[in-house]
This record gives structure tokens, sequence and C-alpha cells, in this order.
């Protein structure tokens, strides 16, 4: 079931599928829920079949949901803001489980240290680049922001389509998909993601929420060293890394073993 919310003022998409345990999915930069089951390298219906009730949204400024072309608007810490927010209107009751890529993993990150209480496990996807390898992330996107403002929607996505991509997904029909971002707001997304970064190492340490942390390989938008740092940081935390793509389609499973081995499935 497709539906949407008012979330701090802005109308956000989500579909909600299955019964059990709430898991609430969070997306990449410029993706959506749509483009990720399109591209289908990772099947997260897998969880529903697996017993989860699941709701996967589209952030703000991406696929059905509203966004302004304010910057402010897509930091991690806004972007974090709205998942709370999300949360709250879904379980304001029960913790939730949550499983993200990419700017999702970081959306899920900060909001775990704004209200870790919130959170029964996390399952963190394609972590991204942080702390001394973001600056230069940063660079491609404001590279990208200004290419957005004087290009239309097809010249930016045939630029995108001859970027080399991680060596992991050569071959793997679909990759990386079509960018389902709103094209006016695309710089302003792209330069909220410049302007973030993952939270302070010490804030990580003090969590104490059951974390399973998912990397591929050969991709230094989203470099194996986040991960294993996070590995190191995140009390208790497990790591699993994927050195071909057809290992990536065993996330969905690993993160429903994750979720029950957390104790989030009773029964």
């Amino acid at each position: 079931m497709t539906t949407t919310a008012t979330i701090r003022g802005t109308t956000i998409s989500y579909q909600d599928e299955g019964s059990g345990p709430l898991v609430i999915r969070a997306h990449g930069l410029t993706h959506s829920r749509r483009t990720d089951d399109e591209i289908g390298l990772i099947e997260w219906r897998r969880l529903v079949e697996a017993g989860f009730r699941v709701v996967s949204y589209d952030a703000r400024g991406h696929g059905l949901s509203e966004g302004a072309a304010e910057s402010d608007d897509y930091v991690w810490a806004s972007l974090a803001d709205d998942l709370l927010a999300l949360v709250d209107h879904l379980s304001p009751d029960e913790p939730v489980r949550a499983v993200g890529i990419s700017m999702g993993t970081a959306t899920i990150l900060t909001a775990l240290t704004i209200a870790p209480h919130r959170f029964a496990a996390v399952a963190l996807g394609a972590p991204p680049t942080a702390w001394e390898t973001r600056a230069g992330q940063a660079a491609v996107y404001e590279e990208l922001a200004r290419a957005a403002e004087v290009k239309t929607a097809d010249e930016l996505a045939a630029l995108l389509a001859r970027m080399p991509g991680p060596p992991i997904f050569d071959g793997v029909q679909g990759w990386p998909g079509a960018s389902a971002a709103q094209h006016a707001l695309l710089p302003a997304i792209l330069r909220g993601a410049g302007r973030s970064d993952l939270p302070d190492p010490d804030a990580l340490a003090a969590l104490d929420v059951p974390a399973l942390i998912l990397a591929w390989d050969t991709d230094p938008s989203h470099p194996v060293s986040t991960a294993r740092r996070l590995a190191d940081l995140l009390p208790g935390a497990e790591m699993h890394l994927s050195e071909e793509a057809a290992d990536v389609a065993t996330w969905p499973r690993r993160a429903a073993d994750h979720f029950r081995a957390a104790g989030a499935l009773i029964g």
C-alpha cells in the first residue's frame, strides 16, 4: 500500500507492506524506493517474506516526496529529523528496526545519535565516505550541482552514465539506475549531501543498538574503510563485506537474520 504523511511540513510518500515487526527502509542519494526495486540488485521485499512489516519511504526531494530548493533540508541531520518524525508517525510507542543504503545509512546513523531509544536494531548498507575521506566526495557533489544548474535532466543523465562505476558492479544490468531526485531540487540536494558527514566517532561509540554493517568492495564513494571504522566504533557491531555483486543480493537475508538475533522477531 502506497500512502503519504505530512512530516515536518512536507508530504512524504511511502509504501507499507507485510505484517510483523516494523522495518523502515531508507534509500540512497538521488534514488528512491522505486529505483532501488527496479535495479533489483537488493530485493528488500524478502524482508516481508521473512515476516516483517516493511515501510520504504522516499526522502524529501526524491521520488514521490515533496521538497524545497533549500540545501539545509538535505543535510543528514535534517534527513534524520525526517526519519525520526516518520518513526513517531508509524510507531509512536515501540522502537523500530531500520535498514539503509548510503545516504539512508547516514540518515539512520545520525538519527541513532539523536534518539537511540527509537531503534531496536539497524542494518547499515554501503556506508558512505566520512571523516577523512569526506572532503573529496563533497567536491564531486559540488561539481555535479553546478552541472545540474545548467544541464537538462537528460543531459545530466548522459553525463552520469559516462562516469565510471565501481568495478564490483561491472555487467550488472540497470546499475546505477536513473536519478529519482527532482531535477529542479538536485543542486540543493547535492549541496546538502556535500555539507554532511557522519556523526562524531565518540557519539557513535556511545551507542548501544545492535548494528549490522554491510559493505561492498571497490567503491571509493562507499569505501570499505568507513565500514571498518564503524565496525570498530559501534559496540558489538558485526560487518559483512561483499566482494562481488552476487553476494550483495544476500543482504536482505543477512538483515533479517540480524533483526531476529537482536530480538526483533518474537516467536
